[in-house]
This record gives C-alpha cells, structure tokens and sequence, in this order.
C-alpha cells in the first residue's frame, strides 16, 4: 500500500475537473504529483508523461510501475535516448522531450488521451514548444505541473482551471558562508569550497548530505577532494549509469554523499538528505552573437529554494549556501526561448507542420532570434522562403544532436567525411567530455606517439573508433553512450558501421568543414596569442587542448562560456579545436581581398594583393593587374607623383578650387558636387580606356585634367580668392569658410615677426578675416 502524500487531497477534485477541463497543478516538491497524477489520469485512456531529465524519466517510470504492480515496460513504460521500455498497450508512458516532439511530428501523439508535462517551470524550448503544437492542435487533455510556476498566468494562457496542492516538508536552517553577504556563486577553487563545508558539517548531522554542483567535471573534483570521508560518495548527473542512479535513489548502510547537479532540484526523491550544501552554480545555456553556448551561471532564487527544499523532506535540516546572503540572484531562470537560438525550435514546429508565428507561447519569442534562425535554416537548405520544410529539414530534425553539427554532416560531401563528422558530433554531444589528456611527461610523450597530430578533434574521433593508450583518461560510461549515438546517427544515414581506424583525409574534411560553416575558422589575435577570433565572437583556447604554438588557425568544434570579470563580461572557452594553416582559410576564401603595396619598376606595374580576415592579412600574391585593379594602381601612384609628376598637385588645386568655387554658389549646376581625387582619377582613366599600366605611355598631362571652374572665369577667381599667398617672404595658406563668411590666413614660413595688415591681403569684403601662427589666432581689421 503507497503512503499517503499531499497531492492526495485533490484526489476527487482532479477527477472531476479533468473531463471538462485543462489543469495546472501547482504543488510543492516532495508533494506526490508527479507519481500520483499519472495513476489518476489514466482512467481516461493512454497517458503521456513528458520530463525534462532522463534520470527522472526512467527513475519515476520504475517507481510508478510499483505503485501500479505491473511489470516496467507493461502497464507503465518509458522511452528516452538509446532506451525503449514500453508497448502499444502500455498506459503510461515518460518520456523525455525530445522524444514527445518527435513523436507529435510522426503522429500528433493520436496514441494518448492525456499529456502531463510535467516540472514545467524548468521552461525548455520543447516542452514550450510542445504546449503550444497541443493547445493549437485542440486534441489532447493536458495537464501542466509546476512546483514554482505563476500557476494562475500559465492557466489564464491555457484556459485551464488551477489546482493547489500544499507540500510536506520541516524546517530547514539557511546558512550563507560567503563573506560578503553580497557575493555571487564562484567558480573558483569549489572543490576547496565543497570540501570545507561538507568536512565542517557532515559530522554534525545525522543523515545524508546532498551537494548541488554545476557539471559533471566539479562532481568529479569535488568527490575527489572528498575521498578521505567515512561515506558513500555518489554522483548524480545525467549520465550516471542505472547501479549509480538506484545507490542515489536508494538509502543504504553507509552514510551517502550525492554530489548532483540541478538534476535532483525536482522530479526525483532522494531519501534521507538532511544536509543539502548548494555551490549556486549551475551549467545553462544563453546566446553569444546569435549562437547558443553552454556557460557557468548563478542559479536563481526560484532554483536556490527548490534546492534547500531537499533538506527538509524527513526531518528539520539544514541547507548551506556557499554565497552571500543577499547576492543579487535572478528571481527565475529566464525560459530558453528567451535565452538560446531557435533554430531546432523552429525546425522542429515546421516539421509539426506549423510555424513559430502562428503558434501562441506563453511568452513572447524574441523577434530577432527569430528572424535568425529562419536566415540560417534557410542558409542551410532546410526550410524555404515560405518556411515550410525541405526534405534536408526533415533528414536534420530527427537526428538527435544540435542542428549546426546535422548541417555539417549533411554538408559532408563523401561517406568518410560525412562518417568523421558524425563521430565527432556523438563524442561533444553524449555524456560530457568523457575524454581527459594526460598531465604527465610520460603520458604526453604517449599521447603524441598515439595521435601525433596535435588536433582535439582527431583525438576525440580516434579514442571514439579505436582503444586509447592507458595514460588516456577515458571514461567508459561516455565513451559508450557516444559510440552508441553514433552508431544511431550512422544508421539513420545509412552509413557503414563505426570503423576501428581514420579512414579520411583530416585536411579535406577539415576544408569542407570550413566552406559549409565559415564562422568556425578561427585565427590568432595578433598580439594575444591565446586569444582567437572568427569576426563575430573571441574565444581563449582551454588548457587541455593540444592547439600547438606554431599553427595560427584552428577550426573551432565546442567552446563553452563562464563569467567574466565584469558583471555582464563573458569568457568563452575553446574546448575542441583542430589547428590549420593559414592557407587553408585562403582556399575557402574567407576574408576580403584588399590591394596591399603598388610597385612600379621599369615602367611595370604590379601589386600586392592581400586577403584579410579577422584583421589579419592571411595570404598574398603579386598580380600584374588589369582593368579596374590597374586603374585603382594607377591612380595611387600618380597621386603619390611616381607617375605622372606634377599631376596629383595641379589636381588638389583645381579640386579645391572647384569646391570653393562650388559653396560660393559661382556654379550653374545647383547640385554640382566635388569628386574625390582618386575616385577622379580611375574614372577619367577608364574613360579615357585605360585598361593596363603599358596605356600610360599614350596618356599626356593634359589628359587628366580637371575641368571644373570654366576656363574664362579661372584666373579672375583664383586672384579673388588664392590657395597661397606670398608677402615679402611671408608664405600663407588661405582657408575659406563660406558658412561663416570667415578667411583664416594661416603662416607656413618667413622670417617676418609682425602680422600682415589688412591693406596686404585681397578685398574680400564682408568677409571676417583671421591670421593664424602655430597655435595663436588673431583677428586682421
């Protein structure tokens, strides 16, 4: 017989509600809710149970399939990655989201009756996305569960009615052991941080501890710095495998330790924390230049509270904040819509056959990630103009890795490129970085017999398809769920089955790599050497990839992003790259050509044409150029009066007298403009059809002579107005302001010490005259 639990109090006010009704259950963790309503709902036919997190799909999936005494797989089931445990007579089934989404595009989920998507405060772009295909589709009950969520919003949204459920839980003391109560979360130095707590604390209370950290690298330092206490250490993160999961799940005769990330804030029960120690730190995504990366944040008030909530489940606990008390945490995590391209979203809906923009979401989608995300669909071939999905969209969606790497696959232009590139896309998706370089000399000395290209994603693909020396660090675990998706992955392209050897070209694949997704190729900043850019993004290359010095380009495959030193500064830090020549970003024809150094010798012309990228100048050749490119060279050294001599001056005279002549208002054409002197120039030497520097000896001076003030008004207007004017040996500039009706006369040299006096200077009536000499200006009357 199952214990009684909060959630049953709405027991008969559930029944009675749901056959006329949505429902938004709001009720605290611990409250039953999401192993009671699934038992509950199946009265009116098949019911689908959507989880954020695959642990807590197979997890609730075993615990209900007690509660109902059926066998899993029977009357209760679940369905996730690589892992199907259910039948078509199955009348309960978890699932992950991923899974849901994929099926409403198959089939629009006409299997089930209800939809539970449950934990919906976590608020991921596909159960978001989900809600709104079922509530536009009209078919389905669904049910919507939140322990945090504005319950009353959400049904106003949905039409739904809200149902209350209270939680059960103790007190629970709240220490902060940041100095300043106004400290953010840090990254630094946690594991010393966790240790510090934990030794301090875990003997002062009676069962077990539960440590929330970001990622599965912490999880693994800290149980490191942790090793010497008398417990069960155990990690809880995605990836775990089964025996882990139950150790965490289960209470046993030691004292445990479950080191966890954000995975244990909600959903699963984990028995007998007393003690919960929270690092503030979680791994979530956000948007950098229109891309989504992984990056360290501080949890939110909303998560921070769900976290301390595990301490007070059996009995009064305590929960230990390693941050200040009132750090300036986030009231809630902003949904992923709001903080992540939208690319697989949108791709997703199309090939639920509708768009984002008929679809209402019960928050605004940001119109520029949305515009976004269409260019890059469309970019890649999987949508058309209309936005309806091209067969490449609907080859890309199923496959379950981020749509970037299902376009470069598809990019791929042979079986062996194709192969390398869905092997590396499963080892960077599947089970975090299950692959550690060695630190010792040996090991290293090791690592370069093995795989003496010093490339990250060499390395990842080889340990994937073949055994790594034993001064690797592997984790088996990862290893195996990548070689698993790959194997996925390869099958649903009908490509052969993972090879044991590299069977392709690294500098083919890694040029094709460049040419389908340019904003990969990533070059050296020219005096930050650990610095790279790509024109739109910085990244600093991680201590464990093996980017040798001597190579000044990488391809860039996984980064992740951490705070700064600023509060809205972020770093971003290269995880995979595969160095390259510089050459090779010139052979995919990145960057601008720009004409560097004009050299003319023996009446020969010839320039040096440069191709920049990233502000740096990548390649160059010497070209004996024509047509255009020789009138630009031409006209740059007559203008610097290596040709041509005398020229360039008469012309910056005439054009300045043109412009004077032009803002006195002397010009019959009331929209007459002056011409830049090199712009001039190249127009005057296509007309008159030059087309190479061997023209240049039919040219006279006279040829390239500006014709702007009429020839029988020039001289009148130059003594009324002069460039330069000499008295004694006084030598002045003139500079004209017509604006202002204001002359300044300006001294280049003379010996003269007074000022020139106004009866030496020209009429220029009405006009306020000034004298300049170095910095001291003085009026002339």
């Amino acid at each position: 017989m199952s214990p009684v639990l909060p959630i049953d109090a709405i027991h008969s006010q559930f029944q009675s509600t749901l056959d006329n009704h949505d429902l938004v259950v709001a009720a605290s963790t611990g409250s039953g809710k999401s192993t009671r309503l699934p038992l509950w709902a199946r009265s009116r036919g098949r019911v689908l149970v959507v989880e954020p997190r695959r642990v807590a799909c197979t997890a609730l999936a075993g615990y209900v399939a007690q509660l109902a005494e059926t066998a899993l797989g029977e009357g209760v089931g679940y369905s996730i990655r690589f892992d199907n445990q259910f039948a078509a007579h199955t009348e309960i089934v978890f699932v992950t989201p991923g899974v849901a989404l994929r099926w409403m595009t198959e089939s629009g989920l006409r299997d089930f009756n209800t939809v539970i998507l449950d934990e919906f405060h976590e608020r991921r772009w596909d159960t978001d996305l989900l809600l709104a295909l079922l509530k536009k589709q009209q078919k389905h009950r669904l049910i919507l569960t939140s322990a945090t969520l504005n319950a009353q919003r959400l049904a106003t949204y949905l039409d739904a009615e809200v149902l209350q459920a209270e939680g059960r839980s103790f007190p629970v003391e709240v220490r902060h052991r940041a100095k300043d109560p106004r400290d953010m979360p840090q990254s630094k130095g946690l594991e010393q941080q966790i240790k510090a707590a934990v030794t301090e604390l875990f003997t002062q209370h009676e069962g077990d501890t539960l440590v929330f950290l970001p990622g599965r690298k912490e999880i693994q330092q800290s149980m490191a710095a942790l090793k010497a206490l008398d417990a069960d250490l155990i990690p809880l993160h995605a990836s775990v495998s089964p025996a882990e999961q139950k150790r965490a799940l289960h209470t046993g005769a030691r004292r445990r330790i479950i080191l966890a990330t954000n995975v244990a804030e909600t959903s699963l029960t984990i028995p007998g924390i007393t003690l919960v120690v929270d690092s503030g730190l979680e791994r979530r995504t956000h948007q950098r230049n229109g891309r989504t990366v992984l990056g360290l944040h501080a949890v939110s008030q909303a998560s921070a509270e769900q976290r301390r909530g595990r301490a007070g489940r059996l009995t009064a606990g305590l929960c230990v904040r390693l941050w200040g008390e009132h750090a300036p945490l986030e009231l809630v995590t902003p949904p992923e819509i709001q903080r992540e391209e939208l690319v697989e979203m949108m791709l997703a809906a199309a090939c639920a056959g509708s768009s984002l923009d008929e679809l209402s979401f019960p928050d605004l989608v940001p119109e520029k990630s949305s515009r976004q995300a269409a260019d890059k669909l469309l970019q890649m071939g999987a949508l058309d103009n209309s936005g309806s999905v091209m067969k490449l969209g609907q080859t890309l969606f199923p496959l379950p890795i981020d749509t970037q790497f299902s376009h470069l696959i598809t990019s791929m232009q042979d079986d062996a490129t194709r192969g390398a590139m869905v092997d590396l896309a499963a080892s960077l998706t599947a089970g975090g970085r299950w692959l550690s370089l060695p630190k010792s000399e040996q090991g290293l000395q090791v690592l370069q017999a093995w795989q003496p290209i010093p490339c990250d994603a060499m390395t990842l693909i080889a340990a994937l398809r073949m055994n790594a020396p034993e001064e690797i660090g592997i984790d088996r675990a990862g290893r195996q769920e990548a070689r698993r998706l790959a194997s996925q992955i390869r099958h649903a392209l009908g490509l052969a089955d993972l090879p044991d050897q590299i069977d392709f070209e690294r500098e083919h694949w890694l040029l094709s790599v460049i040419k389908a997704q340019p904003t990969t190729a990533f070059i050296r900043r020219a005096k930050r050497r650990a610095a790279m850019g790509n024109g739109y993004s910085e990244l600093t290359i991680g201590d464990q990839c093996r980017m040798p010095d001597d190579y000044e380009a990488a391809v860039m495959f996984d980064d992740y992003s951490m705070p700064g030193r600023g509060t809205r500064q972020t770093l971003t830090i290269g995880t995979c790259l595969a160095p390259v020549k510089m050459k090779m970003l010139v052979t995919a024809e990145l960057g601008e050509c720009s004409q560097g150094e004009i050299i003319w010798k023996a009446r020969q012309l010839s320039v040096e044409q440069q191709r920049i990228y990233v502000e740096r100048v990548i390649g160059s050749e010497v070209l004996m150029p024509e047509g255009d490119a020789a009138r630009q060279a031409l006209a740059g050294l007559i203008l610097r009066g290596s040709v041509m001599s005398g020229v360039a001056d008469q012309l910056r005279k005439d054009l300045a007298a043109w412009s004077l002549f032009v803002a006195l208002g002397e010009s019959d054409d009331a929209k007459a403009v002056t011409p830049e002197a090199e712009t001039w120039l190249i127009d005057q030497l296509a007309l008159l059809g030059v087309e190479a520097a061997e023209d240049m000896s039919l040219l006279e001076p006279d040829d390239l002579v500006f014709e702007g003030i009429p020839q029988w008004q020039r001289a009148a207007f130059d003594e009324k107005y002069p460039a330069q004017l000499l008295l004694g040996d006084l030598r002045l500039k003139v500079h004209y302001d017509v604006r202002r009706k204001q002359v300044t006369v300006e001294r280049l040299s003379g010996t003269r010490k007074d000022d020139p006096k106004r009866w030496e200077l020209p009429v220029w009536s009405g006009w306020r005259i000034r004298y300049k000499k170095a910095s001291r200006i003085v009026d002339i009357r």
